[in-house]
């Protein structure tokens, strides 16, 4: 690439919806390349690395006022390497310049805009600039000619300051000092413990609205998970509560949609009423897993129904139809966020019959001036169950199919590793909260879509995402994660312990290429991967799982299911190193809290090697056991340390908590009742 010549954008060869979305701008983008850092250094021309994502508002709004600008891309094109880069399809960088920005302003988000020296060490960034100075903004071209004069002039400042911030990375990476390796005797997970972390999660609570803070608000599913567990152990009514009216208000809310379902990313107020309209496939799953959980819990049909919904809207909108989920859907048509979702008054005044029409209104909060900036939300106050009645039912049909005539937002068509490992987990959930055999059926399908899609045979390495049919990116660690911990829960509903072998053969990929020199915790890219300035070892429980949270807990379990002393020391010592964070700031920890409920109670191991086993699969899951480990087969599988020294029999059921066994049970309606008597 000839970096002085106008308008050679490179974006167009690319597969990633977000880069294509800027394909035809007058800039000069190029993707992030191995050889990126040569090519700044040969033309002595400062980074400017411009992240996010297909479905991000504000990304397509600084593409609009700036970017489609001949005179700011001219400026751009002239002064700056400007590369563009999908969060999703590249979080490893993402997690790096993010980890930057926070570090220099103290916050973050989309898109990110940050410059860096051509060695690819950042000096100076921020998130969405205007066109023109505003609200303590400067303008996006302010801010380019105030990078390109401190660079022709400052350097020796600006390369002292990229030094700084790179040490400071560096640093911030999860360390072992002396007291982290020497672990006592005492135990690392109590009750007390437990009760802290419930504690000073409700600290945050809205005990009006439900959730966490103020706006916007997030779902914090890691969160209300802990509050579950918070409920199991000590059946404190307080925590359920809080679980229970967080859901309640999210399903009531504009953050839910009423006629198609499924969940967008977060609400920009304290009520869930005005979300921000992207639809997340992640969100989504991590939904229906807490869904399913408080289910298990409250057999609260609204729960049921719109996990139903929710799996119907991922069906209908992000399946490849094959067994894989696409990423997400705009939040964005024909450029006004929302449009495809809300309605205008008078146009609900034609549609709904009119003996219905001050009923539909009154319930959903329907304004002839609008509920939100000129438009209706369809959202409510009241009981979910009322939009359920047959009445209600056919009013939203009728309006969906409306709906569905409108321009639709973009679709985002990547396949993400972690975020479809997460579905599946999801769907597991689901199937073993309502009994349905059809989910199973789903999870099946989904990482055969994988292992079959997403596998480099040559290499022996998964992709981190497919799109178009084309692989990009060696998967990362939160790709492995997720991965191993969803063949632990498909053998679960499937009484297949071939997945078992696959979650033990897949963490020793991950001990082999991602683990640290402590031989603890794991970076967040494998040891081959080289276009980075530093590996980055993330420990965050953010919107999605932290990486080394997950693994945390496979090891527990793997190393149980097993007999490999070795993982379970590893995974206290990553709990243990864990410890202050998890118990001082628990909400961003919730993911490695849920392993120091795993450590306090210890496993509940139930087994059944019998021509039945797979029949009463789903009848054992039912009810809500985060302890559990379960292990229903056909077939006798001697390297197993929880099948090794039991009996092939079809009446012997088996139940061992913390190591110790009970004498079998010679059948499953005792066994059951037993089961159910622990969580209740």
């Amino acid at each position: 690439m000839n970096a002085m010549s106008p308008f050679t954008n490179e974006l167009i060869h690319e597969t990633s919806p977000y880069l294509l979305q800027h394909a035809h701008n007058p800039v000069n983008w190029i993707p992030w390349s191995e050889n990126l850092f040569d090519l700044a250094a040969k033309n002595n021309k400062p980074i400017l690395l411009s992240i996010g994502y297909a479905a991000c508002h504000w990304c397509h709004v600084m593409e609009r006022e700036s970017f489609e600008s001949i005179e700011v891309a001219t400026f751009m094109n002239e002064h700056f390497i400007n590369v563009k880069v999908d969060r999703e399809e590249r979080p490893d960088i993402d997690h790096i310049y993010m980890d930057a920005l926070q570090a220099m302003t103290g916050s973050g988000g989309w898109p990110l805009n940050i410059f860096l020296l051509p060695n690819g060490k950042p000096f100076y960034g921020g998130t969405y600039f205007p066109p023109i100075p505003m609200q303590n903004r400067a303008s996006w071209m302010d801010v380019l000619k105030s990078v390109h004069e401190a660079f022709e002039k400052n350097y020796d400042k600006l390369a002292e300051q990229a030094i700084n911030l790179s040490n400071h990375l560096v640093q911030a990476n999860i360390k072992l000092n002396a007291a982290d390796n020497e672990m006592d005797s005492a135990p690392i997970a109590t009750k007390d413990d437990l009760e802290i972390i419930a504690g000073r999660i409700m600290q945050s609570a809205d005990t009006q609205w439900g959730g966490f803070g103020n706006a916007p608000k997030f779902p914090q599913t890691f969160a209300l998970q802990m509050l579950l567990r918070h409920y199991y152990v000590f059946k404190n009514i307080n925590s359920l509560n809080q679980v229970t009216l967080s859901l309640d208000k999210m399903i009531q809310g504009g953050i839910y949609d009423h006629l198609g379902g499924g969940f967008s990313r977060y609400s920009t107020d304290g009520h869930w009423q005005a979300p921000h309209f992207e639809k997340m496939l992640y969100d989504n799953a991590l939904l229906i897993s807490i869904l399913s959980e408080t289910y298990q819990v409250t057999q609260k049909e609204n729960y049921k129904i719109v996990i139903h919904q929710t799996l119907q809207f991922l069906d209908n909108e992000l399946s490849n139809k094959e067994g894989a989920f696409y990423a997400a859907l705009d939040a964005d048509s024909e450029g006004v966020e929302g449009k495809y979702y809300t309605w205008n008054y008078d146009e609900l005044k034609t549609l709904v019959p009119e003996n219905s029409f001050d009923a539909f209104c009154a319930y959903y909060q329907i304004q002839s001036t609008g509920n939100w900036e000129h438009t209706n939300i369809l959202w409510t106050q009241h009981d979910f169950l009322v939009s359920e009645t047959e009445s209600f039912k056919t009013i939203k049909q009728q309006l969906l199919a409306v709906r569905e005539k409108r321009i639709r937002p973009g679709l985002d068509h990547k396949i993400i590793l972690s975020w479809n490992n997460l579905m599946i987990i999801a769907l597991c959930k689901a199937a073993s909260a309502l009994g349905d055999n059809g989910l199973v059926t789903k999870a099946i399908k989904a990482i055969q879509w994988i292992e079959e899609n997403m596998f480099n045979d040559a290499e022996g390495y998964f992709y981190h995402v497919n799109t178009n049919g084309k692989n990009n990116s060696p998967a990362f660690l939160d790709d492995y994660a997720s991965l191993i911990q969803a063949y632990i829960y498909l053998q679960e509903i499937t009484g297949d312990t071939q997945y078992l072998h696959k979650a033990k053969a897949w963490t020793e990929y991950v001990q082999t290429h991602f683990i640290d020199e402590e031989k603890t915790f794991y970076y967040f890219t494998p040891v081959y991967q080289k276009d980075l300035v530093i590996r980055k070892k993330e420990n965050y429980d953010g919107a999605q799982p932290s990486g080394n949270a997950m693994m945390s807990y496979n090891l527990l379990y793997l190393s149980n299911m097993f007999a490999i002393p070795e993982w379970n020391l590893q995974a206290r010592k990553m709990v243990f190193t864990m410890r202050k964070m998890i118990l001082q700031y628990p909400s961003s920890f919730s993911i490695w809290a849920q392993s120091f409920t795993i450590l306090h109670l210890g496993f509940l191991e139930l087994v059944n090697i019998g021509s039945k086993a797979n029949e009463l699969q789903l009848s054992v899951l039912k009810p809500f056991l985060p302890h559990r480990m379960t292990v229903f087969t056909n077939n006798l599988d001697s390297e197993l340390s929880l099948t090794s020294h039991k009996q092939s029999i079809d009446n012997q059921y088996y139940i061992c908590i913390n190591n110790t066994c009970l004498p079998p049970f010679a059948n499953m309606k005792d066994f059951l009742t037993y089961i159910n008597q622990l969580n209740y």
